[in-house]
């Protein structure tokens, strides 16, 4: 059977390696590497889907886990899925739920069958399966589904991390087994394994025995330093396939799209420009900006003078102060615009470097520029 996603490289960056292609879905292709806004409970936050079409937003993520809770995946189907219920042609990914279950419960049983824990929101007890994420994924209708898999903290003994290796193996094949709907939705398998290389080693040989269309490599930006993170990345990039998408969980921060790329990655995804918008955080070409602080009560000039968003054109940072201590909503808005729109262009620009053969230049540049080659540099 033909899968719904496929990938096709277009080009490999001469001074790094990374890789520049395009990925095909049932609602569009877009580009790689990119990075994918996250829509956690079919929006994102403070976002229109118009806003994310004007920033040329191409993918979106989703959450299972929130979705199944509220509103449930019966009124989503009943809908006629995710695009339409909440208006989005665009191409979506939805997580398994895995994460969730780990990181908001802290009553939480582990058995071969799956996972009994309780809702975050009202204490009721609840099971999550690998049956289950896919029957609840394939009632979402997402074009890009993730094999439900266990996420282990940092750091976590070696023993314990085969174990939950070994185990995520097995729910891999469980999943395969449970998607209903592989014509028209794809289905990732995750790598976990934590630091250990042994360990992805045999988490890669496992999933990719089991020919899924693409893979993803979890259990990283759980609190391990960048270094180890970017080690992590080398030993096991390199275990995926090349004919398929690579996609690392959770990552945001600029250095690490950069360093991520750089190491093969294809695609990205995280809460950190949305969240950080919140606080009146700004991502700019010069380094991060707290547009909340005193020394912009007067400042009448854009978040980013080297920005073309929307926001940058037509807003002033005193403005935005005013709106964000005020705690209006336009203020949250206006700053998650600014931050996805600057990862959605840093995205552009890391692609154009790749097909000039000089990304590594473009890291150097942009590092330089950022005051990230500083010792005490102040990241996200």
């Amino acid at each position: 059977m033909t899968t719904p996603i496929t990938y096709e490289l277009i080009k490999t960056d001469k001074q790094t390696g990374a890789r520049l292609g395009r990925v095909h879905t049932p609602h569009g292709s877009f580009d790689t590497p990119t990075f994918m806004p996250v829509g956690t409970l079919a929006t994102v936050k403070t976002m229109s889907p118009e806003d994310l079409q004007a920033m040329d937003a191409k993918i979106i993520l989703s959450n299972t886990y929130h979705l199944w809770l509220r509103p449930g995946e019966d009124i989503i189907r009943e809908a006629g899925g995710l695009h339409k219920f909440m208006n989005w042609d665009g191409a979506i990914l939805t997580d398994s739920g895995g994460f969730q279950v780990f990181s908001l419960s802290d009553m939480r049983e582990i058995k071969e069958e799956g996972v009994h824990f309780r809702n975050h929101l009202n204490g009721d007890k609840l099971f999550l399966s690998p049956e289950k994420a896919m029957q609840i994924q394939n009632a979402l209708g997402s074009d890009i589904m993730m094999a439900f898999d266990e996420c282990p903290p940092f750091p976590a003994t070696y023993d314990y991390m085969k174990s939950s290796v070994e185990r995520t193996s097995r729910w891999a094949e469980r999943c395969l087994e449970a998607h209903q709907r592989k014509d028209v939705q794809g289905l990732f398998g995750i790598i976990q394994g934590g630091e250990y290389e042994e360990l992805r080693k045999l988490s890669a040989r496992d999933l990719v025995s089991l020919d899924f269309p693409g893979y993803a490599i979890g259990g990283l930006s759980v609190g391990e330093p960048k270094d180890v993170m970017n080690r992590v990345l080398e030993f096991t990039t390199p275990l995926m396939p090349s004919n398929k998408p690579r996609y690392l969980m959770g990552v945001g921060s600029p250095d690490s799209l950069i360093d991520g790329a750089i190491r093969g990655i294809d695609m990205f995804d995280c809460v950190l420009p949305t969240r950080i918008a919140r606080n009146g955080t700004c991502m700019t070409s010069n380094g991060r900006l707290v547009v909340r602080n005193a020394k912009y009560a007067r400042d009448f000039g854009p978040i980013d003078e080297n920005c073309d968003c929307h926001v940058c054109k037509n807003y002033t940072r005193a403005y935005i102060r005013h709106l964000i201590k005020c705690n209006e909503t336009f203020g949250f808005r206006l700053t998650t615009y600014h931050n996805l729109h600057f990862l959605l262009k840093l995205m552009e620009q890391v692609r154009q470097a790749i097909r000039e053969d000089r990304l590594g230049d473009f890291k150097e540049e942009f590092f330089e520029r950022y005051g990230l080659n500083q010792p005490d540099a102040k990241n996200f």
